[in-house]
């Protein structure tokens, strides 16, 4: 089942479907439009977040899903699928593929970022997909030795120790796919075609894609704020 899941993706893009609190798309019928309309446009897989989202978009769009779920605890800076119970209610609601935070902080309870190698075995005990999310390749390196089935670059730039960039991290993209044998997603802030190409030819797997499709919030926002910066230009 894995390895059908992992090559339905490959060299394609995959759609991430998730609306903050906050946004008025936030809901699982606008997800599930949004994982439609994206299915339609020739997306391989989807990204969501939150039980009830991922649950209503693997039952009606017939496309590998990522799940996970953001949840803040206050003793860590650790919110993507950070504990046992974000990845049972992920498993839970249909998804194929589970991603969780596999950064060096402290996760939830204190517990060091090794115990992360107990939430790869639950995902394993289901069948399905275990993606890690890092922000460096030295945690990437890490993940794959504590089983991970895949890793992402979705926490480059927020984590206190990784880049601050205003694009995609490409270099870090370079780096783990010259140095870890498991598959590598791209993923955080890719906002043109362009980049996506540059992230599969350096060998990412697949590249991840959210704000720039999905949020029209900040597409909007995006666009507004060059028109303003125009104007400031010329009338000044």
């Amino acid at each position: 089942m894995g390895t059908s899941v992992l090559e339905r993706i490959k060299n394609g893009l995959v759609v991430s479907c998730q609306a903050r609190e906050g946004n008025p798309l936030r809901g699982p019928q606008f997800m599930l439009a949004m994982a439609q309309a994206a299915a339609l446009g020739g997306a391989v897989g989807i990204r969501a977040e939150g039980e009830e989202d991922i649950r209503t978009i693997k039952e009606q769009v017939p496309l590998p899903l990522i799940g996970l779920i953001k949840r803040n605890y206050p003793d860590s800076p650790v919110y993507i699928t950070p504990t046992a119970r974000e990845v049972k209610q992920v498993l839970n609601a249909g998804a194929d593929i589970v991603a969780i935070d596999a950064t060096d902080q402290v996760r939830p309870g204190q517990r060091k970022p090794e115990s992360v190698r107990e939430l790869v075995d639950i995902v394993h005990r289901a069948g399905k997909l275990a993606m890690a999310d890092i922000s460096t390749r030295d945690e990437a390196l890490r993940a794959e030795t504590m089983g991970f089935d895949l890793v992402g670059s979705t926490l480059s730039g927020y984590t206190p120790y990784s880049p601050k960039l205003i694009g995609p991290d490409l270099p870090l993209v370079q780096s783990i796919t010259t140095s870890c044998r498991i598959p590598v997603i791209a993923e955080g802030r890719y906002w043109t075609p362009e980049e996506v190409k540059q992230a599969l030819e350096l060998g990412a797997w697949a590249v991840v894609v959210g704000t720039a499709i999905t949020n029209p919030w900040l597409i909007t926002q995006r666009f507004v704020s060059h028109i303003t910066r125009h104007r400031e230009e010329r009338s000044g």
